[in-house]
């Protein structure tokens, strides 16, 4: 009986320590779960603009241009067929669809591209002006409009394939001198400015992204746009603007994310680049350096003879015989 009793606080105590044991477990198993969970719904794929994503400009109703724009991409509309003011505008590196099948096509994928970013889970709410804020990757949220009166910075934090995505319920409004910045490796592709109704970029501003507008895009005097400025059903107007289709750079060294390969330049997708390891756990079998023999032997200097001198005879000198001096002539 007295050793039982001893022996009952030990193992009262050894199951208060693996009960509390397990509920630190719990405890770090709640909290990581919860720090997982912002990084996984920032993770977004890029909106699927299909062969809208060829357009630096493209519009439902008509296209209006006034001053040398210079727009690099393709000018498309459709299925209205007013396009003014080119030239003085100019288009660079792409062409001029207008109320064909290649346009048609165009603004049935923005509308696919529209509605994939207006039903994407949100992943923070935003409201008013976003100037002076440093945003991550995510979906941005406003139930009104948006605005942007000085600097808004963009932050991909490494991932070069980061996408941001902004859901404006009304309006985007950019004030005049505006400007997006973009680090971590950010790039202008992967921004999506959902509009709910229409856009005005102000003057001398710089903007990034795909603008994806319900309605119209205003492009104010001297405003630049790296992306692109797609309307849904009404006009794009342009004053003396520079707007430059964004393409996604080919990611460097190890900044992939899981998933995705790097094809090199002039490559074929599916092939390795050189020098690129094989699966993982096979170590690269070593190859010997060739060695490479010379395709022409060395030619070594002929030896000359020197020439061969016939020996000549000798002349023997012939004999010279005396002659007898002539008696004098007779003079008696």
């Amino acid at each position: 009986m007295t050793r039982s009793a001893h022996r009952r606080p030990h193992v009262a105590g050894r199951k208060r320590r693996a009960i509390s044991g397990l509920a630190a477990v719990a405890v770090l198993l709640a909290s990581s779960a919860l720090l997982a969970a912002p990084m996984a719904l920032s993770a977004q794929a890029p909106v699927g603009l299909g062969t809208a994503r060829n357009f630096a400009v493209l519009a439902g109703s008509t296209v209006t241009n006034t001053g040398p724009s210079v727009i690099s991409g393709s000018v498309g509309l459709a299925p209205g067929s007013a396009v003014t003011g080119f030239p003085p505008g100019i288009v660079l590196a792409g062409t001029m669809q207008v109320a064909n099948g290649v346009a048609l096509q165009a603004k049935n994928d923005l509308v696919t591209g529209y509605n994939d970013a207006a039903g994407r889970s949100s992943t923070a709410t935003v409201s008013g002006d976003l100037a002076g804020r440093t945003l991550t990757p995510g979906v941005y949220t406003s139930a009104s409009s948006l605005g942007l009166s000085g600097q808004l910075t963009l932050d991909a934090q490494g991932d070069p394939n980061a996408v941001f995505i902004f859901q404006a319920g009304s309006s985007l409004i950019v004030g005049s001198g505006s400007q997006v910045n973009l680090i971590g490796g950010a790039q202008a592709c992967n921004v999506y400015w959902q509009v709910g109704s229409s856009a005005t970029i102000g003057t001398g501003s710089t903007f990034v992204g795909n603008i994806m507008a319900l309605t119209s895009i205003t492009m104010t005097t001297a405003a630049t746009l790296q992306g692109s400025a797609l309307a849904r059903n009404g006009a794009v107007t342009l004053d003396t603007n520079t707007i430059t289709m964004a393409t996604c750079a080919a990611p460097t060294g190890g900044g992939t994310t899981p998933g995705t390969t790097t094809t090199p330049t002039g490559s074929a997708p599916g092939t390795r680049a050189t020098g690129s390891s094989g699966p993982a756990g096979v170590k690269p079998k070593a190859t010997k350096p060739k060695k490479h023999k010379p395709k022409t032997k060395p030619v070594s200097p002929k030896a000359t003879k020197p020439p061969v001198r016939k020996p000549t005879k000798p002349e023997t000198p012939k004999p010279v015989i005396p002659t007898a001096p002539s008696p004098p002539a007779f003079t008696g």
